[in-house]
């Protein structure tokens, strides 16, 4: 499993998510308006502040994800990128002692 392509998954999940609700918010306002509801810097203030705390809440929600994925990964046995990387030195480490061996026992 690719960790990194599902997290991009993920984000690009949010990313559209986020677009879908600011399209929605400005066709509301943009409606609220044209009803007298609100005044064009009311609309305009209150969109800013929705997407404010969507953002907030979205690069909240994007760090839960992270780390829900993370735990489960590690439930899962899956290792971390630094624990591969410590294997593929311990494993280079004795390939080159077996090839030193070998030469030894050749001469």
């Amino acid at each position: 499993m690719d960790t990194n392509n599902l997290l991009k998954q993920l984000l690009l999940i949010g990313i559209g998510t986020t677009s879908l609700v600011a399209e929605r918010l400005r066709e509301v306002t943009d409606e609220w308006v044209k009803d007298g509801k609100l005044n064009p810097d009311q609309a305009k203030n209150f969109a800013e502040d929705l997407m404010t705390q969507l953002k907030l809440d979205q690069g909240a929600f994007e760090e839960q994800m992270q780390r829900q994925l993370r735990n489960v990964l590690q439930d899962l046995g899956v290792p971390r990128q630094a624990e591969m990387d410590e294997l593929r030195g311990r494993l280079d480490r004795l390939e080159r002692q077996v090839r030193d061996l070998e030469n030894k026992l050749w001469r």
